[in-house]
Order: structure tokens, then C-alpha cells, then sequence
């Protein structure tokens, strides 16, 4: 049977390694392709799907779409992506790859955004919930609910849906 001084020092040592595993791939990301992970996450997104509606990124991400849009400007400034509008709706914009960018993304490394998402979708919306009510006692212990959520290793902020909602109930 598990005392609470075991099942502290088990979770502490849990959020260690997240932090490690995070930042060892953010770095490794940014050593090896000269891009941040946010954005070596858009691009491998971005290669899965070919072109991609810039709003559908943003949802594949879980990022604010404003958000996305800060992370293409880069990823087009470096000539890696290109914005398309479509002929169809001149409201749809489409993202593909340069040859560029598909080069890079033949042999880049893994992004901890990516494989975190990815295994979280296969969890049920049960389990999801209680890793999350989890996670927000943890934020809450720290004093950390009004700190923007910054992108790993970047520069880019992703817009807090709860806190825009609350924000939206106080008033």
C-alpha cells in the first residue's frame, strides 16, 4: 500500500521527466533543423496532410488559430511553408510544404507536442478528464493559472481557452 509520501515523491518525480523528455526534444529539435519544436510540429502536420486549411492546423495542433499564424510567418520567412488561397473561397487559406520544407522534415526528429497529443487522443474523455483535473491542481499548487501557456522552447502564446472564459464569467 502506497503512503502519500511515496505517491509525492512519485509524481514530482513524474513531472521531472516530463520537463526532461520536453526539453531534450525541443533542443535536439532546434540542433537539428534550426526551427523551434512549435514549429517542426507544424511543418510535420503540415507534410501528413500535403495542403491543410490553416484553421484545421490550428485544430490539429490544439493551438488558437492566431497562434498558428505567428508560427507559419516564421515557417514562411525560412521559405518551408506556403500559404495558398483557395480558388474556390477566397476565405481558405491553404498550407503546404516547400521542397524545403519537405526536406527537412525527411530527417527531422520526433516533437514531444506531437507524440503527447497523440497519445492523449487515444485516451477516453474519462481518463482525459482526471489527467486534467490533475494537471490543474498541480497548476493551482504553483500559483501558475494567470502565467500564459508559451509553446516549449518558443516565443509563440497560445491563447488560454479557460482563461478567456473566465474572464468572460467574472464580468
Amino acid at each position: 500500500m502506497l503512503n502519500n509520501e511515496n505517491l509525492i515523491s512519485d509524481i514530482i518525480n513524474n513531472v521531472r521527466r516530463l520537463f526532461q523528455i520536453v526539453n531534450e526534444q525541443s533542443k535536439k529539435a532546434e540542433k537539428e533543423t534550426g526551427i523551434t519544436g512549435p514549429q517542426l510540429w507544424a511543418i510535420k502536420v503540415i507534410g501528413d496532410a500535403i495542403s491543410i486549411k490553416i484553421s484545421d492546423l490550428a485544430k490539429r495542433m490544439y493551438l488558437h488559430p492566431a497562434t498558428v499564424v505567428g508560427i507559419l510567418d516564421r515557417l514562411e520567412s525560412q521559405r518551408l511553408v506556403l500559404r495558398e488561397r483557395s480558388t474556390k473561397d477566397r476565405r481558405v487559406v491553404n498550407v503546404r510544404l516547400t521542397d524545403q520544407g519537405d526536406n527537412l522534415l525527411k530527417n527531422a526528429p520526433e516533437v514531444a507536442q506531437g507524440l503527447l497529443v497523440e497519445g492523449l487522443e487515444a485516451f477516453s474523455a474519462e481518463k482525459l478528464k482526471m489527467i486534467d483535473d490533475g494537471l490543474e491542481s498541480l497548476v493551482e499548487i504553483l500559483g501558475a493559472q494567470k502565467i500564459p501557456p508559451y509553446l516549449i522552447r518558443s516565443n509563440e502564446i497560445n491563447i488560454n481557452r479557460k482563461r478567456s472564459e473566465l474572464d468572460n464569467n467574472v464580468s
